[in-house]
């Protein structure tokens, strides 16, 4: 009797990047790393998002950013009366910016964190030139006007309820555009200007807000 061979067994496919143990993803030092350097978020947050996420980074990053706009939202309440007055020079002395960014404590206001976040939205100010600082500071006789310029600008033969989603639609990019808060972020335009205000509360437990700026251009009235 001939006894019959064995296929050859095959293989194991080599573990991929996504290190799984017990169905849980392992994040390497370096995702958590990158993570935090995009964030801002401290190393155990972007550890977990990166969990949760199963390794995504876009992911990991939405839930962390998530989480910060959650955290500034029930600090909103607080009194933030501290802070410092940042300033951004550039292109040869020809443009400034001062920006009053506050916090709760002088003991966050001091941090090298909160020095950086101050940093960050006065260069922000100075690239983008924004008009208003959030929604609620653009007078209404501005929002009417606006809106009276996109509605114009909508073909006629739209019906109503269409043609105000797409007035909505473009007043929204007008606020992108315009308002502080809502622009994309200079350094990361992933994420808006609130957002990476909404990430440094997450890292330093305060409410933070921006409370005015201005920006100066040589010859400029």
């Amino acid at each position: 009797m001939r006894t019959r061979k064995r296929p050859p067994m095959s293989k194991p496919e080599p573990l991929s990047n996504a290190t799984v143990q017990g169905h849980m993803y392992t994040p390497k030092a370096q995702e958590i790393k990158d993570l935090r350097e995009q964030t801002d978020a401290p190393m155990m947050d972007c550890r977990k998002a990166l969990v949760e996420a199963e390794g995504d980074p876009a992911r990991a990053k939405e839930l962390l950013l998530e989480r910060g706009a959650a955290q500034a939202e029930k600090k909103a309440e607080r009194v933030a009366n501290e802070g410092v007055v940042a300033s951004y020079i550039h292109s040869g002395g020809k443009i400034g910016v001062l920006v009053e960014v506050n916090s709760e404590t002088d003991f966050v206001a001091r941090s090298p964190k909160f020095a950086e976040l101050a940093r960050d939205v006065a260069m922000h100010i100075a690239a983008m030139s924004p008009t208003y600082l959030d929604r609620a500071s653009v007078p209404s006789e501005e929002i009417a006007r606006v809106r009276e310029e996109l509605r114009a600008s909508v073909p006629a033969n739209k019906p109503p309820q269409v043609a105000e989603k797409i007035v909505e639609g473009k007043l929204n990019k007008w606020y992108e555009e315009t308002v502080l808060l809502d622009q994309p972020f200079v350094k990361d335009d992933e994420m808006t200007v609130a957002d990476r205000i909404n990430a440094a509360v997450g890292a330093l437990g305060e409410k933070i807000r921006v409370r005015r700026f201005a920006k100066f251009a040589l010859g400029e009235e």
